[in-house]
């Protein structure tokens, strides 16, 4: 986003990201916070499915970015951790993202390390 720019927001709910050939593409901000991920989680394997299948095929899906911004208290509790950096090498640039740990006592592992913020 950049000063000015119009974002939706939506907490809680039933929600769900089904973009239709022939939209517009958007990028997606996703946040996360601890189990909130299991939501968040199918979105970004949906459009992994949609960028596996567009590059494959040429489908008509026009997609943009996907940012996920997740944070917990350690990265023990960071779910879908290593799935989410397979999906980020897979698709770089398309989606990536940034853990937030709040209480890590523990040295972090170097795989994560590029992508984690916070103690």
């Amino acid at each position: 986003c950049t000063l000015d720019s119009e974002v939706a927001l939506r907490v809680g709910g039933d929600f769900f990201f089904d973009p239709q050939p022939g939209d517009f593409p958007v990028n997606l901000v996703l946040i996360a916070g601890g189990v909130g991920i299991n939501p968040l989680f199918s979105i970004l394997l949906h459009i992994a499915d949609l960028h596996g299948y567009q590059e494959s095929k040429g489908n008509r899906h026009k997609l943009g970015t996907a940012k996920l911004y997740y944070s917990a208290k350690n990265t023990s509790e960071l779910l879908f951790k290593k799935n989410i950096l397979g999906l980020m090498e897979a698709f770089p640039g398309k989606i990536t993202c940034c853990f937030h740990v709040t209480q890590q006592r523990s040295q972090i592992c170097k795989e994560l390390q590029p992508h984690i913020t916070g103690k």
